[in-house]
């Protein structure tokens, strides 16, 4: 459980300096994400995107686990 303390705090410290980076630059009018967003087709990129990265923690947990027992049936 401590892990995956660790592995959610390392993921909120990357999504939260990806979203300082993209702030500090000039606000540029872009047209494709004005299109998205009228469209509503940005929802459904925030979900792939939110899909994406629950999926590489999701493996991250599950190899952190196996390593863990073979970690011990190691030791045994």
């Amino acid at each position: 459980m401590n892990k995956l303390i660790k592995y959610l705090s390392i993921l909120i410290c990357m999504l939260s300096s990806v979203s300082l980076a993209a702030q500090d630059q000039a606000r540029p009018e872009v047209e494709m994400a004005n299109v998205l967003h009228q469209n509503g087709k940005i929802y459904l990129v925030v979900l792939v995107l939110l899909t994406i990265f629950a999926g590489v923690l999701f493996m991250l947990i599950r190899i952190e686990r196996k390593l863990i027992r073979l970690e011990k049936e190691q030791k045994n």
